[in-house]
């Protein structure tokens, strides 16, 4: 695939996904208010026209038959009015819409993942046939005016028509009379001239986009080239010649105008006043003398080129454009290489034995400020609202709600909030599988059964997200039956998850068996499973991009689980520390405090294990040195420093050599083929290059209090 056709497909895909989540929630919104509004069947048949016609364009069939079968349908609803539904018709029309939009998002996966494409969807335009065929009769039958509408056959929304002959770059009005020779409407008294964004790609298909627009505005026009919509060749003249849109009145031009100053995209537009349309109508009701002076004052004002016409650059504005993900990633590289090279020079040995640096210290720190400044633009590129996320939990929950007959709303909190693009490309299936469990497993079974337990007979489920200064902090709570406790003792004990004594198990560990492998509480595998079967899954993914994950409950209160996720993983504020000769980064968000003790104020458990007291808490304390075997002349509980870390429900002390200061760090991901040592089970998660050169070692401090434990 060329460079050209694969920016066209990246912006048909873009666009394409971003008109399918737009249609997904206002289905949701409508099917909440138990109708829809006059504007949502507007709204649906435009994304429907505009898939259709991007999708014929693409060559994508099935995608553009089934957008062509609904956008019919909706355009029977435009025009005879939503009361010619009825209350059936509604429910089924609700149903076959989110049917309608699963198959083009499966097609649309089809086409990302490079799979071919169905070669037959009649199954599905043949039932968006039938009902309207249904709703076309019962229409009938109450005596509204029939309406039937005809759907063309795919073969001719594919067919490319020819290119037109390339003209002459037009100069003037003259030429450009001469040039819309072929255009039925080269004789409207106005027309408009506009040229897209160098580089913006798929010109013909936003051509297409801004007719479907200007078509909702109710104004009547022409446009040239004619055949955009089906014929990519069209591209090329648009980007030499421009694209043409023909007025019968200013006032029409106007009204286009104005909705064109908002679009993206727009490089430049000129309405231009076609003189020689004015002084034709003119010449057919005056004699031939009379029309030879109308002649002469056309060829005057076209000679007076900038008396007839109007040029605008478009105005500035916000402008928003999609980025290849992996250009950003290249870019945040760059940045990160940047970080290390300017504290290579800012630490090199050479220049701390020179003298009179002031000068030099002085751009230095202008150098750190720019970079931290460049860092901080960089990865604000890549931060996106997660309400992408959470908006597709409504599909999730309003599915579930049918098939299992449960009464659920769902409550979204904080969608705004913004985190890494990969990040969110992460945690959605995670918060899937934790949202269908809530549905299927926490809430009760009936109505009945939550009177009973003195609750709303309406369940809710609900999604919020916050920010701390590090993290993002992601909730998903139920208030359904909640966990008991003793159900999955025994349960767990019945699959040999159990390492000590019942007994011997604190609430807190008995909730996080629900995360170990293997578990479930279900007896019976159903469609949804039941809560705790794949969460060892989504466990395993959240750690897998540096987060956490904690239960909370209480039996017939409900459920909540949280997670905790870094808002970027790409390069972080570290500590580094020594021990022996070896130099470790802890990343500060996981550092609560550093502090030096005595040797009696250590404590020892009934195991042996060393234990110090702060903040009126005991805290188990690990020896880095012990842990990786690393030689130290520190070993003194008093010649060292504990450093109380946090991370996840993990809150202990590491002993360390000495702190050596903060540093931002890059995080480079450990080689490959260190996986089949499970190096990460080991407390380190990946490593970074320091200012003289040297690797550090950053330590997870939640897997380090694993490995400590597992160890000792």
């Amino acid at each position: 695939m060329d460079n050209g056709m694969e920016n066209m497909l990246d912006m048909y895909l873009f666009e394409t996904n971003s008109l399918l989540e737009q249609l997904d929630e206002l289905l949701i919104e409508a099917e909440k208010a138990g109708d829809f509004t006059v504007d949502d069947v507007n709204e649906i048949f435009r994304i429907m026209h505009t898939v259709k016609g991007s999708s014929a364009m693409m060559e994508f069939t099935s995608l553009m038959q089934i957008a062509h079968h609904i956008e019919d349908l909706f355009f029977f609803i435009r025009e005879n009015g939503l009361e010619s539904l009825d209350i059936s018709h509604k429910s089924t029309l609700f149903d076959l819409m989110f049917r309608s939009t699963d198959m083009l998002r499966a097609e649309v996966s089809k086409v990302e993942n490079n799979e071919p494409l169905s070669d037959n969807v009649d199954h599905l335009t043949q039932e968006i046939n039938s009902f309207l065929k249904k709703i076309s009769k019962d229409n009938n039958e109450t005596g509204n005016k029939e309406k039937s509408v005809k759907a063309p056959e795919p073969q001719e929304a594919q067919t490319p028509a020819a290119a037109p002959a390339p003209a002459a770059p037009a100069v003037n009005l003259e030429e450009i009379r001469m040039e819309l020779a072929d255009c039925p409407d080269d004789k409207a008294p106005f027309f408009l001239r506009i040229f897209y964004d160098e580089g913006c790609g798929m010109e013909n298909l936003r051509a297409f986009m801004l007719i479907s627009s200007l078509k909702e505005s109710g104004l009547e026009f022409g446009f040239y080239p004619k055949d955009v919509e089906t014929n990519s060749q069209t591209c090329g003249i648009i980007v030499e010649k421009g694209f043409f849109l023909t007025f019968g009145s200013r006032k029409d031009a106007d009204m286009a105008i104005s909705q064109i100053n908002n679009l993206n995209n727009i490089r430049s537009y000129e309405l231009i006043e076609n003189v020689h349309a004015a002084t034709s109508k003119t010449a057919e009701t005056q004699n031939v003398q009379a029309s030879s002076t109308a002649a002469d004052h056309e060829n005057t004002a076209a000679a007076n080129t900038p008396a007839a016409s109007a040029g605008h650059q478009m105005p500035s504005k916000q402008n928003l454009i999609s980025v290849n993900l992996t250009k950003l990633d290249n870019l945040v590289a760059i940045v990160g290489e940047i970080v290390i090279t300017e504290s290579m020079v800012t630490s090199s040995p050479e220049i701390q034995n020179l003298k009179n640096l002031d000068s030099f210290l002085k751009a230095t720190r202008q150098l750190r400020k720019l970079t931290d400044d460049l860092q901080d633009i960089v990865m604000s590129l890549r931060m996106v609202p997660i309400s992408g996320v959470f908006q597709k939990m409504n599909r999730i929950v309003r599915d579930m709600k049918q098939k299992l007959k449960k009464d659920v709303r769902l409550t979204i909190i904080g969608e705004n909030t913004e985190v890494d693009k990969s990040i969110v490309d992460s945690i959605g299936d995670p918060i899937m599988h934790i949202v269908r469990n809530s549905m299927d497993h926490g809430i009760e079974e009936t109505a009945e059964e939550r009177i009973a337990a003195g609750k709303n007979p309406q369940g809710e489920l609900i999604l919020s997200a916050s920010h701390t200064t590090n993290e993002v902090i992601i909730s998903i709570s139920d208030d359904g039956r909640g966990v008991n406790p003793a159900g999955v003792l025994a349960k767990a004990k019945k699959n040999g998850i159990l390492t000590k004594p019942e007994s011997e198990y604190t609430h807190k560990e008995i909730l996080a068996l629900l995360l170990a492998p293997g578990f479930s509480t279900n007896e019976v595998v159903t469609e949804f499973s039941g809560r705790g079967v794949g969460m060892d899954v989504v466990k395993k993914n959240v750690e897998n991009i540096g987060g956490t994950i904690t239960i909370t409950s209480e039996l017939g209160k409900g459920m909540c689980t949280t997670l905790k996720i870094p808002l970027t993983m790409a390069i972080v504020d570290g500590m580094e520390i020594a021990v022996g000769k070896s130099v470790f980064t802890i990343p500060i968000a996981n550092i609560r405090q550093s502090f030096k003790v005595k040797n009696e104020e250590v404590i020892y458990d009934t195991e042996g294990n060393e234990i110090i007291k702060c903040m009126n808490q005991f805290y188990p304390i690990i020896r880095i040195h012990r842990l990786y075997n690393i030689e130290t002349e520190i070993t003194s509980i008093e010649d060292g420093i504990l450093v109380w870390v946090e991370s996840g429900d993990k809150s202990y002390c590491l002993f360390v050599d000495d702190l050596l200061g903060e540093q931002q760090v890059v995080v480079k991901p450990l080689p490959v083929y260190l996986n089949s040592f499970n190096i990460k089970d080991s407390g380190i998660s990946g490593c970074t290059i320091l200012g003289d050169g040297n690797i550090s070692i950053i330590l997870d401090v939640l897997n380090l209090y694993a490995a400590a434990h597992n160890q000792y």
